[in-house]
């Protein structure tokens, strides 16, 4: 279906009316989290801290809670919790090479300027597109020269779209994500003196798509969508979200070494245990010098649901990334965070007895902030049980296992009771959970109506689930062998948005 927007004003305020109070009506829409006043939400586009404040851009459809012709939101804070919705930054032109929509791109700063660097998409032609803006990042101008590269690089491609924009040695240079068809996925160099004329350089890293299959969860895809180049603590760090045939699958990321213009691969790694929960991530350096990221937490229900409740797609948390000790990126929560944070229950330390399961009846609901530091004796698991009904007939559990080796272990959420609706997804997520020799995980879950983004000793996994009984709120633990709870910290959220916002700020 196509909306047309040279209708009459009149009908697209019915329309949009419509979206914004049914979204507020879904229990499923989360409170905390950022999400759209409604319609269609993806990638996080233009992520700066911008004198002061923090500038969070994404890719939007305000007509309907479909990826259809999109345009830019943009939301404005200044502690990376609480959230201004800010003018559409972009919308799609009447003509040229916008005229499909304004797909993913940055926020960089030329001389004072800022300056946007954004796919422009013209049928089935998808190219790099500039716009300036206000100083207040308010009002945007799309420049005249439009697309400022006009063709991809020769050859077969699968896709050519997104960008990450830098500034080196005086002179601008983009990553612009690709594939080449029957090799893997690949970031193409370019290099530039004003973002306008851009000298292709070359293939900064091609990726190899026949090394394993899409059933594997490192594959790396035969194009890679919002590849996002940093250094963080000296190590040179290349994510991207592999992507297949219109396929999302999972961010991942290179270590490495970022030189010339190559980059030289060390190890291969995943960004976030949900795949494609959390997709499309981007990241930026505040004024405190924290490398922020955010990502997009994909729906897990079908077009029919999403249709009814008026939008979809929502944000993840901001996250502070840092590098660990085994060089792999630590992830968690920006502290900014607690201060949402409201009727604490603090649950003393008792061991968890193999076999048992315990009712924590002190904590309950839907917006939850769980903080809990386990300790596993070789072979054992612990169970944290959330959104429970009472009956237990929906319930959604994260696991942590210790190997009986002791030094390996695994992170798991089971989704096959999260919900009684057959329709929606309910695959179980799981990766590597690195212990040291005492078996101790610190676990933090972050629960927000269909939003879970779980962490465990510095590692992600982000889901979706979506209970239908309004007393699938309770929480418990579990053990499987001997499994003592060192403390366990728990607060009710509060939440950042209420009413309707409107479409169009």
């Amino acid at each position: 279906m196509t909306h047309d927007l040279t209708l009459p004003r009149a009908r697209h305020q019915d329309a949009r009316r419509s979206l914004a109070e049914r979204a507020v009506l879904d229990p499923h829409r989360p409170r905390f989290h950022f999400t759209a006043p409604g319609g269609w939400l993806n990638d996080p586009n233009g992520l700066a801290h911008w004198n002061g404040v923090y500038h969070l851009f994404y890719q939007y459809n305000p007509l309907a809670a479909a990826h259809h012709r999109i345009h830019w939101g943009h939301a404005t804070s200044r502690d990376l919790i609480n959230w201004t919705d800010e003018p559409v930054a972009l919308v799609p032109g009447t003509d040229g090479p916008d005229r499909d929509g304004c797909w993913s791109g940055v926020l960089v700063d030329d001389g004072g300027t800022p300056t946007l660097v954004y796919s422009g998409r013209h049928g089935e032609r998808e190219l790099p597109c500039v716009a300036t803006g206000s100083p207040d990042l308010r009002s945007w101008h799309k420049d005249p020269a439009n697309p400022v590269i006009a063709a991809p690089p020769e050859g077969d491609l699968t896709a050519f779209r997104d960008h990450c924009v830098w500034r080196e040695n005086g002179k601008w240079r983009q990553l612009v994500g690709s594939g080449i068809r029957g090799v893997g996925g690949t970031a193409f160099l370019y290099e530039s003196e004003d973002l306008r004329g851009w000298r292709y350089v070359g293939p900064l890293l091609t990726g190899d798509a026949s090394t394993g299959t899409a059933a594997d969860l490192d594959w790396t895809g035969t194009m890679w969508e919002c590849v996002d180049l940093f250094r963080i603590d000296g190590a040179d760090i290349l994510a991207f979200s592999a992507w297949d045939e219109g396929a999302t699958h999972y961010p991942l990321y290179w270590t490495g070494q970022y030189e010339g213009d190559t980059f030289t691969p060390r190890e291969l790694h995943r960004l976030d245990y949900g795949q494609r929960y959390f997709y499309a991530p981007q990241s930026t350096r505040d004024a405190l010098g924290r490398r922020i990221m955010f990502g997009w937490l994909q729906e897990g229900r079908d077009e029919d649901a999403m249709a009814e409740a008026g939008w979809c797609g929502v944000m993840s948390l901001p996250r502070v990334v840092t590098l660990g000790a085994d060089g792999r990126l630590v992830q968690a929560p920006v502290p900014e965070l607690a201060r949402l944070r409201r009727e604490a229950v603090h649950t003393a330390a008792f061991v968890v007895t193999d076999g048992t399961y315990v009712r924590l009846d002190d904590v309950a609901g839907d917006q939850l902030d769980i903080e809990t530091t386990l300790r596993l004796a070789p072979g054992a698991a612990a169970r944290l049980v959330v959104r429970e009904s009472v009956d237990g007939s929906e319930r959604t559990v994260i696991e942590v296992s210790r190997a009986a080796d002791s030094t390996t272990g695994t992170l798991r959420l089971h989704r096959e009771a999260s919900s009684l609706d057959p329709s929606v997804d309910s695959e179980p997520r799981y990766g590597e959970l690195p212990l040291n020799g005492d078996g101790a995980v610190d676990l933090r879950v972050l629960v927000d109506h269909s939003a879970l983004e779980i962490f465990a000793n510095g590692l992600a996994l982000a889901a979706r689930i979506y209970p239908t009984r309004p007393d699938a709120l309770g929480v418990g633990i579990a053990a499987v062998g001997a499994v003592a709870m060192e403390r366990l910290d728990a607060w009710q959220m509060t939440a950042v948005f209420d009413g309707p916002r409107p479409l169009w700020p």
